[in-house]
């Protein structure tokens, strides 16, 4: 027989909670190598949802990753872009969140997932950290590990359900920029979550095929599911429609913000469908997307790197 819960949150009922995404993130510093931060920024979006920044002065990347919390068990989806405790005490952090929302939440049981939007290295970095966490799953983010552990049969149009315990995600497969590339329906929260499918930022397209066919059926799911805010893994994007800061900055003062509308998402769909046969860097207004290697357009950003590092040394 089942354990009784202590204290059950109802997250069935109603329309998606209110949530605060009143938040400035730590956009790192002028200086390269400068911490003005600590290594991993949490926000309670509501006192079931958090989100983490790693800090851009421990890695450019600076992922942001996500803690849902149900009545039975909890989910993280990624673990960042470093490895190394000492510089990203993703544990501690997690640790800290859970036990805090243990302590008003009590109960003797209580299990952690963690899994990946997609399997690039600044998503996954952080799992060594996990492996050997008591009552937590480390999902290896291979399409086999990721298929199996959901429990997709038709990937990747399926959508499958994980239940955190009366906190039902809906999962389905976005391909396109990475083979094993998930997306999160939070209903609670109203987030949908698109990892490095779309973001206000630069789009790395490998497969364009796919990667139209996952956001045609991301703008279904948002829509038909009414989600609030569509929230990615990165900011790449100045405030600047089309601006975007060159790739390895370490400091954006005037970024986009992170939380991205179904109109946004729908525009970047209807973006990729009209660049679909047209290989290259393709600017607009929030995203930029790469269709291809896009070999020029990276060497333009490693010069336009240097030329911003050089200019915040300059006196």
């Amino acid at each position: 027989m089942a354990e009784p819960l202590a204290s059950t949150v109802d997250f069935a009922s109603g329309p998606p909670s209110p949530v605060s995404l009143d938040v400035v993130w730590d956009h790192g510093s002028r200086r390269r190598g400068e911490h003005v931060g600590p290594p991993i920024q949490v926000h309670a979006a509501d006192p079931h949802t958090f989100i983490l920044r790693q800090s851009k002065s421990v890695h450019y990347e600076a992922p942001f990753l996500y803690l849902f919390c149900g009545n039975e068990r909890a989910l993280l989806l990624d673990t960042g872009a470093t490895s190394d405790p000492a510089d990203f005490p993703l544990r501690p952090t997690v640790d800290a969140i859970l036990e805090g929302w243990l302590a008003e939440h009590p109960r003797q049981h209580y299990e952690l997932v963690v899994a990946h939007s997609h399997g690039h290295g600044d998503h996954v970095a952080a799992d060594g950290q996990l492996a050997d966490r008591p009552d937590t799953t480390v999902v290896a983010p291979d399409l086999p590990s990721v298929q199996a552990f959901f429990g997709f049969t038709a990937w990747p149009q399926e959508i499958v359900r994980l239940d955190l315990g009366g906190r039902v995600l809906e999962v389905t497969g976005c391909p396109g920029h990475h083979p094993a590339s998930i997306a999160v329906l939070d209903p609670w929260s109203g987030f949908l979550l698109t990892g490095d499918t779309v973001y206000p930022g630069r789009l790395y397209v490998d497969d364009m095929p796919s990667y139209a066919a996952s956001l045609d059926r991301l703008v279904d799911l948002a829509r038909s599911r009414r989600a609030t805010a569509v929230m990615g893994c990165h900011i790449e994007m100045s405030r600047t429609p089309g601006r975007d800061y060159p790739r390895g900055s370490t400091w954006q003062p005037d970024e986009a913000p992170l939380p991205m509308s179904v109109a946004q998402l729908a525009a970047v769909r209807d973006a990729a469908l009209a660049v679909a046969d047209r290989p290259g860097a393709h600017a607009r207004d929030d995203v930029i997307i790469f269709n291809g290697p896009c070999r020029a357009a990276m060497a333009r950003q490693t010069l336009r790197l240097w030329w911003s590092t050089l200019r915040r040394r300059m006196p």
